[in-house]
This record gives structure tokens, sequence and C-alpha cells, in this order.
């Protein structure tokens, strides 16, 4: 009898806890994700020209038209590239001089000036070729015995 007791009291403390799931879900999840959906939209219609924003791809442009579905981003002086309103992620804010910083940065003439700081990705270096014939040597040497082997058990 007692074991029946303990159950009753424990039924609408259950049907408490069902109904209480569903509403944290809504203020945890479901609210605040509507609420930066309402707000990246109003942002995407708000473009306008000469806005500086940067894509979802990570990529900073500056807008330079505006049409229904689309946008026209300038990602390069004379580079421009026609995206959909969905691409940009966000607006970024004018900076004074940031992106000259990482355009010298990327150009070498900037930061700290010392040449072994870059990276030489040409293929021109004849060190690197020489390096690469030592390589292939040893690989052949590696595998002489495996050919050798394999040759003896085909013949």
């Amino acid at each position: 009898m007692n074991f029946a007791a303990e159950q009753s009291s424990s039924g609408p403390l259950n049907l408490l806890l069902l109904l209480a799931i569903p509403v944290v879900f809504y203020f945890l999840l479901i609210r605040p994700q509507s609420k930066r959906r309402k707000e990246q939209l109003q942002m995407q219609n708000s473009l306008r020209p000469g806005v500086r924003v940067m894509t979802t791809s990570g990529m900073y442009a500056t807008v330079v038209a505006v049409d229904d579905d689309g946008v026209v981003l300038e990602i390069a002086p004379g580079v421009e590239a026609r995206f959909v309103k969905q691409a940009v992620m966000q607006v970024v804010a004018e900076t004074d001089g940031a992106d000259d910083e990482l355009d010298d940065d990327a150009g070498g003439s900037g930061g700290s000036g010392d040449p072994d700081d870059r990276i030489d990705l040409s293929k021109k270096d004849a060190g690197d070729a020489e390096d690469g014939a030592k390589e292939a040597e040893d690989a052949e040497t590696e595998e002489g015995p495996k050919a050798k082997a394999a040759g003896k058990t085909s013949s």
C-alpha cells in the first residue's frame, strides 16, 4: 500500500517535468536561433554600396551593387564577384589602416622586414632539385631488393 501512495505523488511531478522540457527547449534553443536569423536577414537586406563585409567563407570585400537576391562584391581592387545575399555573414566595422597592415605583411614589405621570415615557394631553387634527386635515388635503392625479389618470382 505504501508503494502505491509513493507512485501517486510522483505522477504530477512527472507530468510537470514532461511539460517543462519543451518550454526549456523553446527558451534556450528555438527563440535565440530565430532571433539570430531575423537579425541576419535584416543585415542582409540593409546592405548598400560602399559597405565592407565578410562572407561566410571568410573573405573580406566591399559591396559594389545590390540586387533583389544578390550582391556584387569587390574582393580585390578591380576584381568583382557576384554573391547571393546569404553569403554575407557580417558587416565589418571600418578600421583605419588594419587592411593596410595585412596587405603589407602579405607583400613582405611590412612587418620585421627580415627576409629569413619569408618562405620561398618558387620551384627555381637548385638546392631543392638536388634534394629531390637524392630522395629519388634513396627510394630506388630501397625498392631495389624488392624489385629483384619480384623479378625472381615472376621468372
